[in-house]
């Protein structure tokens, strides 16, 4: 009876070997492709799925990898079209077929600019409007891309261009950060209202234009829409703001020619413009918010008090600490905790920063608590700085 048992038990492993010998040779088999979808080889893939009917049941369903595309996402993402195709009307595959981000073909192929798919999509009956992971649209995915074409096919085809992903953002916001003047113009010609829109944190687009530099978008934000001067996000930055701490002199101007935007606004927190710049190391800013604006290098901001030399000296700013120096900023300055900016560099140990500030001649002294500047000194280097700079005076 044992023996009897073992024999079974030989007989059931062996057919599982089997199986499972069968299972890696197809999926080898639909390893290669994928590699021949992507590459765009028809007649070689034509030609593997009529030779093996079983391939052609695997395939209508099959996800590869963590991403869980299927061979539908490879050709739309690749262009291939004579695939496409064939994959949907003579292998029966479900143009709705969604991987793990829940991105369809159509997704794909306007992510990827490939319009000849996008139009063969739309015409055999694809959702418009299928939403991805994170809810975005093919007409969102197409305005990162900058194609006007796809957009306009997408949005003849009744793509909502109001629709917001999980961000709040619609399709003219994300094109406001690409940046295409053409696409804005278009997307205001079509849907008129759709620059009415805000963020779940307040952003509108100009902000966005503002942040990423879009010149030529602002100009026609500021001409076609109607933005409130000085518009605050939930944290109280203005599109002026947004152009200053990313170096954008140009919209800078831009916005206080067309809408008289305020150099001297605060946000929540109570921190200006200059004091932004400074967090950014954005120097030429500085130069033209203090030289051109006639704006105060030690003005202090926030309940702290800090001044525009304390913010570059706790980001570890040298050359920023340098241009406010260059520009009048008092080393000596106080934030309401009795701190100067040499407390910020220590307590960050930004060697560079210490070394330019006691070089300027600033003495170490106490802050409220008691504390001096170098005892927040960790690292070596720092404390080294202060020893050669004492010993050379």
């Amino acid at each position: 009876m044992h023996r009897g048992r073992l024999i079974k038990k030989f007989y059931l492993m062996h057919s599982i070997f089997k199986i499972i010998i069968i299972i890696m040779g197809w999926e080898d088999k639909l390893k290669y492709l994928v590699k021949l979808t992507q590459e765009g080889q028809f007649a070689v893939i034509k030609k593997e799925l009529t030779e093996e009917k079983n391939l052609q049941c695997l395939v209508k369903n099959k996800r590869f990898g963590k991403s869980g595309d299927t061979l539908l996402h490879y050709a739309a993402r690749h262009g291939h079209l004579d695939l496409l195709r064939y994959f949907i009307e003579e292998l029966g595959l479900d143009i709705e077929l969604f991987n793990s981000d829940y991105k369809r073909a159509l997704h794909e192929a306007a992510s990827m600019s490939q319009r000849d798919c996008v139009q063969y999509l739309i015409s055999k009956g694809a959702k418009i409007d299928c939403l991805k992971k994170a809810d975005w649209t093919p007409l969102m995915m197409s305005c990162t891309k900058k194609n006007l074409a796809i957009i306009k096919d997408l949005i003849d085809h009744g793509a909502n261009a109001a629709l917001k992903n999980k961000d709040g953002w619609n399709c003219f916001h994300i094109a406001c950060r690409e940046g295409d003047p053409y696409i804005i113009q278009h997307l205001l010609d079509v849907c008129p209202g759709v620059w009415k829109t805000e963020s779940k944190i307040l952003r509108t687009p100009l902000h966005t234009a503002a942040m990423h530099g879009c010149a030529d978008v602002v100009k026609i934000l500021l001409d076609r829409c109607q933005y409130e001067p000085d518009c605050r996000d939930s944290c109280g930055v203005t599109p002026f703001m947004d152009a200053v701490r990313n170096g954008h002199i140009d919209i800078a101007k831009l916005l206080m020619e067309k809408q008289q935007a305020s150099f001297t606004a605060a946000d929540n927190l109570g921190a200006k413009p200059l004091h932004q710049a400074a967090v950014t190391a954005q120097d030429e800013a500085i130069r033209f918010l203090l030289k051109d604006l006639g704006g105060d290098v030690n003005e202090p901001a926030t309940d702290i008090k800090l001044t525009a030399l304390h913010y570059a000296a706790k980001e570890g700013h040298a050359c920023t600490i340098q241009t406010l120096i260059s520009l009048g900023a008092d080393v000596q300055a106080k934030d309401a905790k009795g701190r100067s900016a040499l407390h910020m560099a220590c307590a960050g140990q930004h060697t560079g920063c210490v070394r330019i500030l006691l070089q300027t001649g600033l003495q170490d002294s106490a802050d409220n608590m008691g504390t001096l500047a170098k005892q927040l000194a960790k690292k070596q280097e720092v404390v080294n700085v202060f020893e050669e700079t004492l010993g050379s005076q």
